[in-house]
């Protein structure tokens, strides 16, 4: 369509990143799709876990999608019980649920995060580490 603004193309490049242990227990690897900037608030990554690696408690102000891609994992919320998850799942958490994911004990999982920032740029608010009863469930 002539006189439209050209559609942003982001060309691959970017390099993968171990997830912070104030964030995750165990071995997780964070690839970027798109972080919040002026022209959208939404954010998300790809998030690769290691048999038993988890993410720390946390809440996302604007809510969160999960997009599972590979594996078998686990999602819970405080007042909920813990679920698995499997490839095509699809996981909406609601804004300021406090919630954890990761990978089950033996297999990995990976899923594609998408969050959107809140008007000061927020996009999570990291609590806890889960503990291993919890992840029990």
């Amino acid at each position: 369509m002539r006189g439209a603004p050209p559609t942003k193309f982001t060309q691959s490049g970017g390099q993968s990143g171990s997830g912070p242990k104030d964030w995750f227990t165990g071995a997780v690897v964070i690839d970027g799709i798109r972080n919040p900037d002026d022209q959208s608030a939404v954010g998300c990554a790809h998030v690769r876990f290691t048999p038993g690696a988890r993410t720390a408690w946390h809440t996302h102000p604007r809510g969160q999608t999960l997009y599972v891609t590979d594996g078998i994992g686990l999602v819970a919320t405080r007042d909920g019980g813990v679920q698995e998850i499997r490839p095509g799942d699809v996981v909406y958490v609601e804004p300021g649920e406090e919630h954890w994911h990761g990978a089950t004990r033996d297999r990995f999982m990976a899923h594609v995060a998408i969050q959107e920032a809140d008007e000061r740029g927020e996009v999570v608010t990291w609590l806890d580490h889960v503990t291993d009863d919890e992840y029990a469930g």
